[in-house]
């Protein structure tokens, strides 16, 4: 009789390390569910949101977080929110009126820089005449472009 109740506790006993091989690391508890992808598995976080990337290693399994875009941009955007906010109270200082804004909500004491000045008729017709000889060229350029890649008649 203690050998049968030996063979069957040494069966059970070789059986629970394979068993714990099998089973999902730190899948207890509900805290992480896995899907598989091609050779791996995405294991998902439950409590933080957090996915991983798990791959069989030589000497077992390793995860990798996975890149959190969600975070990125939620950081871009609070950057992008802080930068605005600056650009408003800039322009605000320089008493131009923003978008949505009455001429009144702007600081009176914000005086336009008297040093500011509209250009000449002459630096006007100098930028258009450079702006044209790009235009020119531009036109030329996709016109030769055109021959070469056009088909021998």
């Amino acid at each position: 009789m203690n050998r049968i109740a030996f063979a069957v506790t040494a069966v059970v006993l070789s059986a629970l390390p394979a068993a714990a091989q099998n089973a999902a690391p730190d899948s207890e508890g509900g805290r992480y569910s896995f899907n598989r992808v091609e050779d791996s598995y995405l294991r998902l976080d439950q409590q933080t949101g957090q996915v991983s990337l798990c791959n069989r290693r030589s000497v077992g399994w390793a995860c990798y977080p996975v890149p959190d875009e969600r975070t990125a941009l939620e950081e871009e955007i609070t950057r992008l929110q802080k930068d605005n906010a600056a650009l408003k109270k800039e322009m605000l200082a320089r008493g131009i009126v923003l978008p949505g804004m009455k001429q009144s909500q702007v600081n009176p004491e914000a005086k336009s820089d008297p040093n500011l000045k509209m250009p000449s008729d002459a630096e006007i017709d100098r930028v258009m005449g450079v702006m044209e000889k790009m235009w020119r060229r531009l036109v030329e350029m996709v016109q030769r472009v055109q021959k070469e890649l056009a088909p021998p008649i």
